[in-house]
């Protein structure tokens, strides 16, 4: 009889100790990663380091999600997992959340969810809804894209490429942004009838690595090109490896600083992932938390730039013309084109000929 109280006591206690661990074991931010990882050096792993950050400054407890699959079901049910894990925010880095997030807004009306580079809807790119409970966050990936390509062509490369991982609004933008600063560069130098060749301006149909990409970029190093600005997610691993073997191939990164990925990577087209996230957490927390709006940022809320200091790996072009350029986004002097029409104006105001426009309209649209 003994035997079995004890057993019963010890079953109570291990009991009251698995709840305790199972109630400890909660987390109030969570992100749900998307085709990529923590890891990616690009969209996901920004992201996650924001979080992370502040998190820690703040004591508050945190985890990341990985669904099983790339789909909205998949994405739904990660959603689902960490909303019953604890989470009270719900962090969501890249478009393909569009969908799962227009469901989980209404389906969880209690957490607050923070959409990066997307704004919800049910999957028809028609009826977009931003719930009271969620903020949806765009950039003005045209202007860092901009600031990139007028600085490539203001170093002293002529021969640019773009290859992007998808055709999705965020990756069109840095594309076109690349190609009107470049043009606008090439202007300012007097070199008025350089072109950017549409040949070398692509979409991969992915955001992963692969052997095919690297093959790809280096048939193009070898081809002549001087530098390829890579908007492709983990896809850039395969470009900068490509520079890596080629002679004096170079890469314009992307999303977050780059530059430690390889000595090929002469800047980056860099996104303010962290600090937005960050502002979104902190509103959060105050409990001032604005939902139901899209709200796009650029130059003039420090939300995109090129890395300086020593990512800063220009010789020619200088930190100093660097503020100049940026300072004109800032003060409205200088508008960006953000769609492939407004590129096509842009381009049209600087002289470019209608035949080339064509071209580049063309390419930067994926058609």
């Amino acid at each position: 009889m003994k035997k079995i109280l004890m057993f019963a006591v010890l079953l109570a206690g291990a009991f009251t100790l698995a709840s305790c661990q199972a109630a400890e074991e909660t987390f109030k931010i969570a992100m749900i990663t998307d085709a990529g990882d923590i890891d990616d050096k690009s969209f996901n792993q920004g992201t996650w380091e924001g979080i992370v950050e502040w998190a820690e400054e703040n004591n508050v407890t945190h985890k990341y999600y990985k669904p099983t699959e790339v789909s909205d079901d998949a994405y739904v049910a990660a959603i689902d997992l960490a909303v019953a894990g604890g989470a009270e925010i719900v962090v969501t880095p890249g478009f393909l959340f569009e969908p799962a997030v227009y469901a989980a807004q209404t389906s969880h009306p209690e957490v607050k969810f923070v959409l990066i580079d997307g704004v919800p809807h049910p999957g028809d790119y028609t009826t977009f809804e931003v719930a009271a409970n969620t903020k949806s966050i765009l950039f003005k990936e045209n202007e860092s894209g901009f600031l990139a390509g007028y600085a490539s062509v203001m170093e002293g490369y002529r021969e640019l490429g773009f290859m992007g991982g998808i055709a999705v609004p965020a990756v069109v933008r840095f594309g076109l942004g690349y190609v009107a600063g470049a043009y606008h560069a090439a202007r300012e130098l007097g070199a008025d009838t350089w072109e950017f060749n549409p040949a070398y301006y692509e979409y991969l149909g992915g955001f992963a690595p692969d052997d095919s990409h690297k093959a790809k970029a280096a048939s193009w190093y070898t081809a002549g090109v001087e530098i390829i600005h890579a908007a492709a997610g983990g896809a850039g691993n395969s470009v900068m490896a490509a520079a890596e073997e080629s002679m004096g191939g170079m890469v314009v990164g992307v999303d977050v600083d780059q530059s430690a990925q390889s000595s090929t990577v002469v800047t980056s087209a860099m996104k303010a992932l962290g600090v937005v996230v960050q502002q979104a957490l902190a509103e959060w927390k105050a409990g001032s938390f604005e939902g139901g709006e899209t709200v796009v940022l650029g130059a003039a809320e420090q939300a995109v730039a090129l890395p300086l200091g020593e990512s800063f790996r220009f010789t020619t072009f200088t930190e100093a013309q660097y503020e100049e350029i940026l300072g004109k986004l800032v003060d409205g002097s200088l508008v960006a084109p953000f769609t492939v029409d407004e590129l096509g104006t842009f381009l049209t105001a600087l002289g470019v000929g209608e035949a080339e426009v064509t071209a580049l309209k063309a390419a930067v649209s994926g058609e």
